[in-house]
């Protein structure tokens, strides 16, 4: 029996956007493990970096329930990266702020961002490297796409 004419894994976009995807996630995880920090708690504390923020504030902002930001926020406090005060009008609400050391460590993490970007994307010309951007970000706003790539695989 003759087998079904079907396309190649390497026919579809998709394939050579996950190709890329991995390896630019992949590279920055390892650099940011290397600080002691995962994805999702780098795009927390980036969240954090310039203003404080009620844990469900940063629920929505990032995707992810109340449940995963308190799992994150107790891992960040425990790095000492973390603060968590009482909300001022509302006593049962909490605000999540960064220690010093996470104000400290922010700057640094983002350098690692860039890096990253600038090993992989940096063989793009300036042209490219905005065509390429634009497309991606028209694309997300075409299909409505919202959630925070936070996996780091």
């Amino acid at each position: 029996m003759p087998l079904p004419d079907i396309s190649n894994l390497t026919d579809h976009t998709g394939y050579w956007l996950r190709v890329v995807s991995n390896a630019v996630s992949v590279a920055f995880a390892r650099k940011l493990a290397e600080r002691g920090v995962t994805v999702a708690e780098w795009v927390f504390v980036r969240m954090l970096f310039e203003a404080e923020a009620s844990p469900t504030a940063l629920a929505d902002r990032m995707g992810m329930t109340r449940g995963a930001i308190s799992k994150l926020a107790d891992r960040l406090l425990v790095k000492g990266l973390l603060a968590r005060a009482g909300h001022a009008t509302d006593g049962r609400g909490q605000v999540l702020s960064l220690t010093p050391e996470g104000q400290r460590l922010v700057p640094v993490l983002a350098g690692l961002a860039d890096a990253n970007d600038a090993a992989f994307f940096g063989v793009l010309t300036a042209e490219e490297r905005g065509m390429l951007d634009h497309l991606l970000q028209d694309l997300v706003a075409r299909r409505g796409l919202g959630s925070m790539p936070l996996d780091g695989h």
